[in-house]
């Protein structure tokens, strides 16, 4: 392989390829989930573990902008900390207990974290302390998921008019506001990436952190798919759907 970095296009092409490889629309989990084959539990499950990534993204975000010496660049990124914490209004995690809520879970069972599967903890965590351990380009570049997710959000969104009863302006707004605020992320990031990977060597780490950022996004799926799908082995203490059979580890 030659050390001679790519150009702007092939390099934007190489992070392209990592959503189109293993993006987790593309996880049978999310595939159920928007194509209606979900039990209203099965859902609740779904938002209830996603809760925990939703009030980690302020965090990783803050932990990142902690370590960035420029301070315009502090001040671009901080946007996404009130986008999703709210400032002056709701944000992206008062909308997103807005869904839990149409779904009938009780908001203080959500914000308790009691029933967060402790996979969905780890890929969590893993993803603000890998923000935290890695210079700012790395972190940056794991970031850029965004660049996938206008199209997961507009399959969301319809597969959940189409198919749940649940679908309405409350529950969606949270998924209605990202098709605004994921564009404006992904061309700042985007761009931040493209202008300060000047190696190969960098370009690489770029790609490897998204990749990293795509694998802790599969994990979650797949701790939901083994606990509330096949073979539906629920750990101790966390969510059981109303009406479900206890498991080996719930008796």
């Amino acid at each position: 392989m030659s050390d001679a970095p790519l150009s702007r296009a092939d390099f934007t092409a190489e992070l392209e390829a990592v959503g189109q490889r293993q993006y987790h629309d593309l996880h049978p989990f999310h595939q159920m989930l928007h194509g209606g084959e979900l039990n209203r539990g099965q859902v609740q499950a779904w938002a209830l573990n996603r809760f925990y990534y939703q009030i980690s993204i302020p965090r990783k975000d803050l932990t990142l902008m902690s370590r960035m010496t420029d301070p315009e660049l502090r001040q671009t990124w901080r946007h996404r900390v009130t986008d999703h914490d709210g400032s002056e209004g709701e944000g992206g995690i008062e909308r997103w207990l807005l869904l839990t809520d149409g779904l009938g879970l009780d908001r203080d069972y959500v914000k308790s974290l009691r029933g967060v599967l402790p996979s969905t903890r780890f890929a969590v965590d893993a993803y603000v302390n890998f923000v935290g351990s890695q210079p700012t380009l790395d972190a940056v570049a794991s970031s850029l998921t965004e660049m996938f997710a206008e199209a997961i959000h507009r399959q969301r969104i319809q597969g959940f008019e189409r198919y749940y009863e649940f679908a309405n302006d409350d529950t969606l707004s949270y998924f209605r506001h990202r098709l605004k605020e994921a564009p404006r992320d992904v061309n700042f990031g985007l761009s931040f990436v493209l202008d300060n990977a000047h190696t190969r060597d960098e370009q690489l780490r770029c790609v490897r952190a998204l990749t990293l950022k795509t694998e802790l996004l599969w994990a979650q799926l797949d701790a939901l798919y083994y606990a509330y799908v096949t073979p539906g082995f629920i750990p101790p203490g966390k969510f059981v759907p109303e009406g479900s059979a206890p498991t080996e580890y719930q008796r």
